[in-house]
């Protein structure tokens, strides 16, 4: 954990490298608004947006598309010292803000205790202790971890109440917030992880023993393999919705990488969701994402939830295919590399109809290296594509990859097109749908300004070579009286 005064001076480093004309200080010309709006709160609760499918919308019926990055410790706390070092919540929402971010996933993690080790060489090994968690220790008996048993019928008040705040926080910062409600990918992947999990007979006060088969790995507590273990999962669920349920910027997840035989529990919770906030006031989004590992990007397809997390079958990786409106589609970096991603790939997502996310490290805490610099492209090419959908209102754009010889477009054929141009290639497009004269914008992928527009009167198809060899986006829309 590096210090908090050197922590607050990279932040205030890189807000200042933000303020420079990278998001908001384009060029002036007629088709690109300067966009120098303030932060305003996040509008909702949001639902499927009935003309563009492949994005949510507020309640003006206008698309919302997000992009954002996520930390594992947002929600709870992680380190290496127990009690675990604070998570500085309000300098990480700002550090979101810098970037023009619109989303994060809200972590939970179900274990105590748990070690870097099992993550494959992203961070050096060394056991992290995990606080609060949801159910109150209250005792009599001592926990493997020494500390007082967990009563799984009583929960713990500061985890609500600081789940609440966070989500709050964001809401104000025009953040969304996806509430993970269980993380799956920890049992598979630790040693001797099941120990420290508050179903395990030695951690509570209430009998329960939630490795049905005693084969030492507790996978069957996400099954419905045993009532009981369902019934408390459910009650924990009803108390996160009587938490945030009311607040406006509100997903849910059911679970982070939860193993493949979790596809019946997960469709039961997805549903049971769905019930809770059926006669409630507000209803949120519900999504489900990549089971780890082994799962498939079908079983998410086919599942009842709103919105879902694809892993890289498919070409989500390198070659995203557009989305078609049956899912909202959030790609997510941790489901595709872990940790991982590029520029190149948000605009990629972003052009093909998806809302990308990235698995930031963030400040090194938990894995990697601290504001790691060979993230920062990706951090900002996530801004740039928000700015981007914005300015143009993604509810009237379609992914239409055959406009456009890159294969990557976004279109309302004849009065917009915008087509991703790798490497400085030339690059032709269809236009034959344009009635009035267009003009071109040329977008620096890199940097997020604007270059170079000429008037062009209507042709079929055009031919359009970017200014230098490197990547490009072309903006092609309708000439602004």
């Amino acid at each position: 954990m590096i210090p908090r005064r050197e922590f607050a001076r990279r932040l205030a480093a890189g807000a200042a490298a933000l303020s420079c004309p990278v998001l908001h200080r384009h060029s002036q010309a007629a088709a690109e608004p300067s966009n120098e709006e303030s932060p305003s709160r996040a509008a909702g609760p949001l639902r499927i947006c009935s003309e563009n499918p492949r994005y949510f919308a507020g309640p003006d019926g206008k698309a919302v598309y997000l992009c954002g990055s996520h930390v594992w410790n947002n929600l709870v706390d992680m380190g290496p010292t127990d009690p675990p070092p604070a998570f500085d919540f309000e300098a990480y929402l700002g550090f979101l803000q810098k970037y023009d971010h619109n989303f994060i996933r809200l972590w939970t993690w179900e274990h105590v205790t748990w070690d870097t080790s099992a993550n494959g060489g992203w961070g050096k090994p060394r056991p992290h202790h995990v606080a609060p968690h949801p159910w109150a220790r209250t005792g009599p008996g001592m926990a493997r971890d020494g500390k007082p048993r967990f009563d799984l019928t009583r929960f713990d008040d500061r985890y609500f109440r600081r789940l609440r705040e966070r989500v709050m926080a964001a809401g104000e910062r025009g953040i969304y917030v996806s509430v993970m409600l269980f993380e799956g990918w920890a049992m598979q992947r630790m040693k001797r992880a099941w120990e420290s999990h508050p179903f395990h007979p030695a951690n509570n006060i209430n009998g329960l023993d939630g490795d049905a088969n005693h084969d030492g790995n507790g996978l069957e507590i996400h099954t419905l393999a045993q009532p009981q273990v369902t019934r408390l999962q459910e009650s924990y669920v009803r108390k996160v919705i009587d938490t945030v349920g009311d607040l406006p910027n509100v997903l849910y997840e059911i679970s982070n990488e939860n193993h493949p035989g979790s596809t019946e529990w997960q469709y039961h919770m997805i549903r049971f969701v769905k019930n809770v906030e059926q006669k409630r006031r507000h209803q949120h989004p519900v999504g489900m994402t990549f089971q780890f590992r082994g799962g498939r990007n079908s079983t998410l397809f086919d599942s009842p939830a709103d919105w879902i997390s694809p892993n890289a079958d498919g070409g989500y990786r390198d070659d995203p295919p557009a989305a078609d409106g049956k899912k909202v589609i959030l790609a997510d970096t941790d489901h595709l590399w872990g940790i991982g991603g590029n520029r190149q790939w948000a605009w990629k997502s972003f052009l093909r109809g998806l809302n990308p996310i990235f698995m930031d490290p963030y400040d090194g805490a938990v894995l990697a290296k601290p504001f790691d610099p060979r993230w920062e492209p990706i951090r900002l090419a996530l801004g740039y594509t928000r700015h981007w959908a914005r300015q143009l209102d993604v509810t009237r754009l379609r992914p239409r990859g055959d406009l456009a010889s890159s294969g990557y477009c976004l279109a309302d054929p004849g009065r917009v097109y915008l087509a991703y141009a790798p490497g400085g290639a030339a690059i032709r497009i269809d236009l034959s749908d344009a009635q009035t004269p267009l003009e071109v914008t040329w977008i620096d992928t890199t940097t997020g300004r604007s270059h170079s527009k000429r008037a062009r009167t209507k042709a079929a198809r055009v031919e359009l070579t970017p200014p230098v060899r490197k990547d490009w986006v072309v903006l092609i829309q309708a000439r602004r009286k």
